[in-house]
């Protein structure tokens, strides 16, 4: 699957939250319809069965309750996304990253009677880690042990968060990883490509405290001769290297499709970066050099992860909206803002914050240029119906498919409906933002925590019904535009 990843550490955010944030975007030529779900410990699965890899697994008992978003059509398992569970941990799960054959080679991914795939995968790593994991360093170790024991059919990157830290790991092959933790003060981009660029074998291999890995990675690394860092007067025992160079990939593809979405969010958040200037490393989208994390240049908001991810290439002549450049250079590069969203999510734990009310998951639906942000609680029982309700069938009482028709007509007539799109997602996020401080204010006056979940679940329903409200209006307006902009229009009338 497509996706898009932007992980912000505490230091890094305007709150002091640390944030993970990625889109899920379908392949070409098909749609994934996504619903909100909470999954209760008693509605867990004791015994999996992946459906694409074919793998039965006994899960532990005593499961944390969860939230997720879940495919609404069950057909090809549950492909679960991101959520938060009830320890205040997140997880987001997956951004398909690249790979090269030397790696493919030494240890290939798994395959299922001949054919891959086998093992398990996007579809699975969420129900199988989130609902068993009490910070995000263990939903490391608990999915590296999975990917050891059962391996995997593609190469992945998968985030997890807790109110300190973010974890950000990469699958390496069928069975090896390499995980480390985003420095606090750094954003990170991802955009399906192997991302992290260096890598302490030494700290790996003992404390763990920002590198973790596979235990034989460096055997696997000198056995298969992975490791391509040139090191210049460097003891035998130096153990930084590269893992992009060492796992990665640097292909024309990457040059379309992947380094175009890094370049553009990192111009966007660390605009005024020396290496901008002509000539230097990063200073173009095809880069292959650009770092895997920066410092930003001011802090942080969720209105900034959202316009990042919805964005086009504005400003430049790479922007398909625009009527700058020609029509090669605005069809040259894959947007970040794209027609196959599936779904948004920004998985948000506020430090500071009692643990009954810190966890804040915002969910957006379809493409996102279009689209707004509802806030949720996730220490509830159950989703708002706004956001659980998606079937096979559009409609308007689903947050899914109100989001996707409203998509597809602006799309239509960008210019003329964006300033509407516009005022829509400014008050709306305003909306969002003026509930969650209400919601805080209540909880936070609760005679116990026994109490918060109920009202939380309240202020979710409401927030969501304020959203449906603005979302179905917006909905008339653009609806009008798209209809009065037809092609068989005709200026003549029998008023």
């Amino acid at each position: 699957m497509p996706c898009t990843t932007l992980l912000v550490g505490r230091r890094a955010s305007a709150d002091g939250s640390p944030l993970v944030a990625r889109t899920e975007d379908s392949s070409a030529g098909s749609f994934d319809p996504k619903r909100v779900v909470v999954v209760r410990p008693e509605d867990q699965p004791r015994t999996y069965t992946s459906v694409i890899g074919g793998r039965t697994i006994e899960l532990p008992e005593e499961p944390l309750r969860y939230t997720s978003i879940p495919n609404a059509l069950p057909d090809e398992g549950i492909w679960g996304c991101a959520g938060i569970n009830a320890a205040n941990v997140a997880m987001s799960a997956t951004e398909t990253i690249t790979s090269n054959p030397r790696v493919l080679g030494a240890d290939p991914l798994v395959e299922r009677d001949g054919e891959i795939p086998g093992g398990f995968g996007e579809e699975d790593f969420l129900t199988l880690v989130l609902p068993y994991i009490r910070s995000a360093r263990e939903g490391v170790q608990r999915l590296g042990a999975l990917l050891a024991e059962h391996g995997t059919y593609e190469m992945n990157g998968i985030a997890f968060s807790d109110a300190e830290d973010i974890w950000w790991l990469e699958t390496v092959g069928g069975h090896h990883w390499i995980a480390r933790r985003v420095p606090e003060d750094h954003y990170v981009t991802m955009p399906n490509q192997l991302g992290i660029d260096s890598f302490d074998l030494d700290d790996a291999e003992g404390p763990g405290r920002d590198h973790l890995a596979s235990p034989d990675l460096r055997q696997f690394l000198r056995e298969h001769h992975l490791d391509l860092t040139v090191r210049h007067g460097s003891t035998a025992g130096d153990t930084a290297f590269d893992p992009r160079e060492a796992f990665g990939s640097r292909t024309e593809h990457d040059h379309v499709y992947n380094t175009p979405r890094a370049w553009y969010m990192q111009r966007t958040l660390s605009p005024h970066a020396e290496d901008w200037d002509a000539g230097l490393p990063g200073a173009s989208p095809d880069s292959d050099d650009l770092p895997w994390s920066r410092r930003p240049e001011r802090l942080l908001t969720i209105e900034d992860v959202k316009d990042v991810l919805s964005s086009h290439y504005q400003g430049t002549v790479f922007d398909p909206y625009s009527t700058r450049g020609t029509e090669a250079e605005r069809r040259a590069f894959r947007p970040i803002g794209i027609n196959r969203h599936n779904a948004l999510a920004i998985l948000q734990i506020r430090p500071g914050l009692p643990e009954s009310f810190r966890a804040v998951q915002w969910v957006a639906f379809a493409s996102l240029p279009f689209t707004a942000l509802i806030p949720m609680f996730t220490n509830v029982e159950e989703a708002p119906v706004y956001l659980a309700t998606t079937g096979a069938t559009p409609g308007t009482d689903s947050f899914y498919w109100t989001s996707r028709m409203l998509a597809a007509l602006a799309d239509a007539h960008f210019h003329e409906t964006i300033a509407l799109i516009e005022r829509y997602q400014q008050r709306t996020l305003a909306l969002g933002r003026a509930a969650v401080l209400e919601a805080d204010g209540k909880a936070a006056a609760a005679g116990s925590p026994d109490e918060v979940p109920a009202l939380l679940a309240e202020a979710n329903t409401e927030i969501a019904e304020r959203i449906r409200t603005e979302t179905d209006a917006l909905l008339g307006q653009v609806l009008f535009t798209a209809s009065d902009r037809m092609t068989n229009r005709f200026s003549r009338s029998d008023s």
